[in-house]
């Protein structure tokens, strides 16, 4: 039995003291007295224990063993290839739409997105890749003039640019310069809820936001290639100029000796190959963002890693095919 003789103002904190006592006499087969309390506790106790606990509220999930996890991660990747698949087939589709003149977008978006993924990017573009020229450049040095063949560094650089790095490094580039803000202006856009303000107008978003992004990035990627081949065999004249003792004009006439067409022609293809994976993988960290602004953050950094894995496995089947083709 409850003594409540002395009993002040209660709050909650009592009741749930109660109802847990109540619980554990009724467990042990105690009979439990509470006719000294008073009538509004009495009741709460009795509400409290009429209505049913919600199933699984207290049950603790013992953690998944290792062959548990395993298949719960196998499931969740295969489920991520099939959504990326389908965010693929629902962007080519958009591409046929354009192609057919079908395709509703902005044309301004369109400019101000080639404005941003093109002239806006020179800058770092331009320090990226001239750095690595003179990297290239020098790495050579050290080994080639111990054999007194310092003029080939030009056609190592030249090669070395046009045929991976250039590409490559432009790629790097742009996944952290685009493709993530891509991710975070698509995820902002699916938090504050306009991509579905789009769907409820009629407006196809994979047209009205995708599309433009992705010719954008197919347009100006290969431009930016062309551009950091240029930077890049410049930052190799510089170290063959100051440390080598070598010609400007015989340098560059060197490296324009070493670079075969199909060699440069390949090099944009590239180029162009990894501006599609930069746009499609921040485009849809973008579209499949949570709904806070925490995941906006995550859906950056997972289309920047993205990105960037897809561009050396790319880059890797590249390597591959040229070599089959004698390229």
């Amino acid at each position: 039995m409850i003594d409540a003789g002395g009993l002040g103002p209660w709050d909650s904190s009592l009741l749930s003291f109660l109802v847990t006592l109540s619980d554990t006499c009724a467990a042990r087969d105690i009979p439990l007295i509470c006719d000294a309390l008073p009538e509004g506790l009495r009741r709460l106790i009795a509400l409290a224990e009429t209505v049913p606990e919600t199933k699984d509220a207290h049950s603790n999930h013992l953690p998944l063993s290792l062959v548990g996890s395993l298949g719960t991660y196998v499931i969740a990747w295969f489920n991520a290839i099939g959504d990326a698949i389908a965010f693929v087939g629902d962007v080519s589709i958009s591409l046929g739409r354009w192609v057919s003149g079908t395709a509703h977008f902005r044309k301004s978006d369109l400019l101000e997105l080639v404005q941003d993924c093109g002239p806006k990017a020179l800058g770092i573009v331009t320090l990226i890749s001239y750095l690595v020229g003179i990297i290239l450049a020098f790495m050579g040095a050290v080994q080639l003039q111990q054999f007194g063949a310092s003029i080939y560094v030009a056609d190592l650089v030249a090669i070395g640019i046009t045929r991976e790095m250039g590409a490559m490094m432009t790629g790097v580039i742009m996944s952290g310069r685009t493709g993530a803000a891509y991710a975070a202006q698509l995820g902002t856009m699916k938090v504050t809820q306009e991509i579905d303000a789009l769907s409820t107008m009629g407006i196809a978003p994979m047209d009205f936001l995708v599309l433009p992004r992705v010719i954008a990035l197919i347009t100006m990627m290969p431009l930016l290639c062309l551009y950091a081949d240029i930077m890049g065999i410049l930052g190799g004249a510089t170290v063959g100029a100051g440390m080598l003792g070598i010609s400007f004009r015989s340098y560059m006439l060197e490296s324009a000796h070493a670079v075969l067409p199909a060699t440069f022609i390949g090099g944009l293809v590239k180029a162009m190959v990894y501006g599609v994976l930069i746009a499609l993988s921040g485009c849809y960290e973008g579209f499949n963002c949570g709904n806070n602004s925490s995941a906006v953050g995550d859906a950056a950094t997972h289309a920047m890693v993205d990105s960037i894995v897809a561009i050396i496995v790319a880059n890797g089947v590249f390597a591959v095919v040229f070599n089959i083709l004698n390229i």
